[in-house]
């Protein structure tokens, strides 16, 4: 997408959107590269080390022998399809499949528990679902609340089985013939105010995500041989910036999800499998810098690309030496992402800036009306409407989505200044968003499931600052009568959560409090106890 020049002015100037009016994800990712020439897609490698290849070719047999059978159950265009497993090939095959049969995926992190599942399935009305026995086991206790899921493909049981499903179906599907703009994928937010929202995009998402994924991987796939990232393909940084990105240029991927990741595992993956380009999270790269003699592992990386926060001046310095290339950071959000980052081979990152405007999106700082402010004031973060990566809208919310809107821009909730030559720096955010591990998690629905245990009579969760995990999640906790604080209460109160919610969204600290700061209306000002936090005082 991004026309070759020497600088990044010569890119940007003039570049000018090429969008089909008809095009499908499925079809520009898999069937235009599987031509029989066996070109390498995905290396799967299991936790016990067991490394499977899979060529485009078999990819499309595949995913069009999913789609068939997905048609044959009664799945129609237009039906929303949760896809509730982690690194895969499944994973990927049901992807593939979901866009050329015109259905909507709605991407699950494998991690959620039964609450965050339920919301999501039964807010997208989702008629069918992939998943493994370790989700189906999830599933069970909610099931019964939603009455639109019809149809469940269990990738590692005997019933009702993926596989099963995928052999006995035919070897050819004709793809739906959808246009650029049709809806394509549901992506959840955090839930950062309220509920999760789920961000509805088109197929043209994917064209959208090019010229920042391209840039921010040393424009890219210039030198691409293979490209890994720890982010789950549920995520629109695994999904968006990696994996159909990638196959997109015909470039394979690494499909290896660490159960637990470790700098060290890291390190050695990608020398074994001679990766050259990668995804790292911020907090991935700080448990990376704590390995001592990460020269032992050979690498080959040709680029590494980061978001999510500003690394700093010495996380881009331990690049240089550790892994050999500067470290390009970009920003971007669920609702609109890949839209600022740096670029190396273009120009010298501006330390404490999160990059330059991609080509072909309008980004600027902007008042709350809307209007764009002079180089140096501070203002909100926003990008111009009408842009390829923008989503469509939230499911069926339309005054959520009317709302994040001004003039003629997306607000994205975050707050920045620009200088004269375009670089943003990120100041802060005007929403409770807490950034923790890579992850943006939403403090509502947390909250949410800490009243659900008996002892908790009123909760309010904040990010606390971290040195590895930028914040961590902080619950503060007013008992019930008849509960005393204890280590084993927080012990059960953080089981709780990891349970019934997320195992990355648990409060990793508990304060037991008399009482919470409300306005006048009842609300939790949450912005009170981040002050506490910061001055050290209690809350």
């Amino acid at each position: 997408m991004l026309p070759r020049g020497a600088t990044y002015e010569a890119i940007a100037d003039g570049y000018v959107w090429q969008i089909p009016e008809f095009y499908n994800i499925g079809v520009d990712v898999c069937d235009k590269w599987a031509d029989g020439s066996g070109r390498l897609a995905l290396i799967y490698e299991t936790r016990d080390g067991t490394t499977t290849r899979y060529s485009f070719d078999q990819l499309k047999t595949l995913s069009d022998r999913f789609a068939n059978a997905l048609v044959a159950s009664g799945v129609k265009r237009g039906d929303r399809v949760g896809i509730f497993i982690a690194q895969s090939p499944e994973t990927a095959i049901a992807h593939l499949a979901v866009y050329k049969a015109g259905c909507i995926a709605v991407p699950l992190f494998a991690l959620f528990g039964p609450d965050a599942l339920r919301y999501r399935l039964a807010d997208s009305g989702a008629t069918a679902i992939v998943t493994d026995t370790a989700g189906l086991a999830k599933l069970a206790s909610v099931e019964d609340a939603l009455p639109a899921l019809a149809h469940i493909f269990c990738v590692d049981g005997d019933v009702p089985s993926f596989w099963q499903a995928v052999e006995t179906a035919p070897d050819r599907f004709t793809p739906a013939k959808t246009a650029a703009q049709d809806p394509a994928v549901i992506i959840y937010t955090s839930g950062t105010t309220g509920k999760p929202k789920g961000a509805l995009h088109a197929h043209r998402v994917l064209l959208g995500h090019l010229p920042g994924v391209e840039m921010s991987q040393q424009l890219f796939p210039a030198g691409a041989q293979l490209i890994w990232t720890p982010a789950d393909w549920a995520w629109i940084g695994g999904l968006f910036d990696v994996l159909l990105p990638a196959w997109h240029h015909g470039v394979a991927v690494l499909a290896r999800r660490f159960e637990k990741f470790t700098g060290a595992d890291a390190f050695e993956l990608m020398a074994r499998h001679r990766v050259t380009h990668t995804f790292l999270p911020p907090t991935a790269l700080k448990m990376m810098r704590a390995v001592a003699e990460p020269g032992r592992w050979p690498l080959c990386l040709e680029s590494v690309a980061s978001g999510g926060e500003s690394l700093g001046k010495e996380l881009i310095a331990w690049g240089r030496v550790a892994l050999g290339v500067t470290i390009n950071e970009f920003y971007g959000q669920t609702e609109c992402n890949m839209v600022v980052s740096s670029c190396a081979a273009l120009f010298a990152p501006e330390i404490g800036a999160i990059g330059r405007s991609v080509p072909g999106h309008r980004v600027a700082i902007v008042d709350d009306d809307g209007r764009v402010l002079p180089a140096q004031t501070p203002g909100n973060i926003a990008v111009a409407k009408h842009d390829p990566v923008m989503f469509l809208g939230y499911w069926n919310d339309p005054c959520a989505t009317r709302e994040r809107f001004r003039g003629d821009f997306l607000l994205t909730g975050d707050l920045g200044v620009a200088d004269a030559n375009g670089f943003i720096r990120f100041l802060g955010r005007d929403d409770d968003v807490i950034t923790s591990g890579g992850y943006r998690i939403g403090p509502a629905p947390i909250e949410d499931c800490l009243l659900r245990h008996p002892a908790v009579c009123l909760a309010a969760v904040v990010g606390a600052p971290d040195p590895e995990r930028t914040e961590i999640v902080l619950a503060f906790v007013v008992l019930n009568h008849g509960y005393a604080p204890s280590d084993a209460l927080v012990s059960e109160i953080q089981q709780h959560v990891k349970v019934l919610l997320a195992a990355h969204e648990y409060p990793r600290e508990i304060r037991f409090v008399q009482s919470l700061p409300l306005t006048a209306t009842g609300k939790v000002m949450r912005k009170e106890l981040r002050a506490s936090l910061l001055q050290g005082t209690p809350a």
